[in-house]
């Protein structure tokens, strides 16, 4: 079976909240209802301290042509309405833990909160060299 999915990140929020190619968020909600963990992997100079949540996070949109023509061929009224983002937002709630350089980021067991901000504090802290006596 399968015992856990990873996948990458472009950009972790203070509360958890992970912002990824389109697709990611689907990946999250069948990992939880199968009941397979499901671990974001980014480096930790992807992870903004300075936004709380994922609504903050704006979203790139890719051209409204790409769905409204394949190969050149148009399959939909010009003047429809198209939403095409280029990523989506995974709740941090979703996420069973944050793996970066320095560790896992893991919610907090009482709130099942992430607090990001702490975690880069906290691993910074104790990756620092002991101090020369």
């Amino acid at each position: 079976g399968i015992h856990a999915c990873v996948v990458g990140a472009d950009r972790v929020v203070v509360n958890g909240d992970t912002a990824n190619k389109i697709g990611t968020y689907q990946l999250a909600i069948a990992a939880k209802h199968h009941g397979v963990p499901f671990f974001v992997a980014l480096d930790t100079t992807g992870i903004d301290i300075n936004t709380p949540t994922g609504a903050g996070i704006p979203i790139e949109e890719r051209p409204a042509q790409e769905l409204r023509a394949i190969a050149g061929v148009q399959v939909a009224p010009e003047a429809i309405n198209v939403w095409n983002p280029a990523f989506d937002v995974t709740p941090g709630s979703l996420i069973a833990g944050i793996i970066t350089e320095l560790g896992v980021a893991y919610p907090d067991p009482t709130t099942g909160e992430y607090d990001m901000a702490k975690f880069l504090a906290d691993a910074k802290g104790s990756s620092e060299p002991p101090a020369k006596k």
